[in-house]
């Protein structure tokens, strides 16, 4: 088996959060060996640039794509290592709670999310406009954000044991994720956190909405199946059973005033078997 072969198989056997990083491990070598053909070839062309998401409209109405291809994008090795070892762990509890296409989803959406805000805050908050007018944006930050905001607000409770300091519940490391980002804001890369902070923000309202019509949904379509279903059953029965009870009942009261009538005017003895039989099983 030829190494092509090897990492066909390696990847269709692969989870989806390993899936979703071979992916980009992959988009970076591509990069990289073309880069490289580039600069021994003195060509100038950057295929980088045709993923990218550029900040402004103009640059983004040329290449609408890149509001999702941004976050497959990593130029630098250390840039592309801590969004993936990011997304290995915070991946692998996501999908312990959530469908591999609910993973998917998240990052896509989470992708899609943070560049609208990496753009909306270039072309609508002059105090960005400086830092952001040659800005692009890439890296997979912004969906690693929403799965892991998205996971924090489902258990936020969940705890790690980190060594040489305890227990650590999952909401405190997701505050202190989506503060480094708003307090590394006037450092620079403002749009690399503004879109890192617009991912977090889908995944905290994507997963709080979710929750909240999910379960108000389901306890009005139980409520409603279990008022309709009980009325249902009696307006059958009171249909069906109850007037074929009745008329029963009338059947077998009439009978029984015959033969009482009968008892008062000849006797007891002047009644025939089968009237004797039918007196005495109403009787008991």
């Amino acid at each position: 088996m030829n190494l092509l072969e090897n990492l066909q198989t390696k990847f269709k056997y692969a989870n989806i959060v390993e899936k979703l990083i071979s992916i980009n491990v992959g988009v970076f070598l591509l990069i990289f060996i073309f880069n490289t053909l580039g600069y021994l070839f003195q060509a100038n062309v950057s295929i980088a640039s045709w993923f990218v998401l550029p900040a402004t409209f103009e640059g983004f109405i040329t290449k609408p794509w890149t509001i999702i291809t941004y976050g497959f994008v990593h130029i630098g090795f250390i840039h592309i290592l801590m969004n993936l070892i990011s997304l290995y762990f915070i991946g692998n509890l996501f999908v312990q709670f959530f469908t591999p296409k609910q993973f998917v989803s998240f990052y896509i959406l989470g992708t899609l999310f943070g560049g609208m805000v990496f753009m909306l805050s270039y072309n609508f908050f002059p105090a960005f406009a400086n830092d952001l007018s040659n800005s692009v944006l890439l890296g997979a930050s912004a969906g690693v954000s929403a799965i892991f905001i998205g996971l924090a607000t489902y258990i936020p409770n969940y705890q790690f044991k980190i060594p040489l300091i305890g227990y650590v519940k999952l909401w405190h490391l997701a505050a202190i994720w989506v503060a480094l980002d708003v307090i590394q804001i006037p450092a620079g890369n403002a749009g690399g956190r503004l879109a890192h902070i617009g991912g977090a923000l889908f995944g905290f309202l994507y997963v709080n909405q979710a929750s909240n019509t999910e379960i108000s949904i389901w306890s009005k379509i139980k409520k409603l199946f279990v008022v309709k279903k009980n009325p249902l059953k009696t307006v059958y029965k009171s249909k069906k059973t109850a007037p074929k009870k009745q008329t029963t009942t009338t059947y077998k009261q009439q009978k029984i005033n015959q033969i009482l009538d009968k008892i008062s005017k000849s006797g007891y003895d002047t009644l025939s078997k089968e009237e004797k039989d039918f007196l005495f099983k109403q009787g008991k």
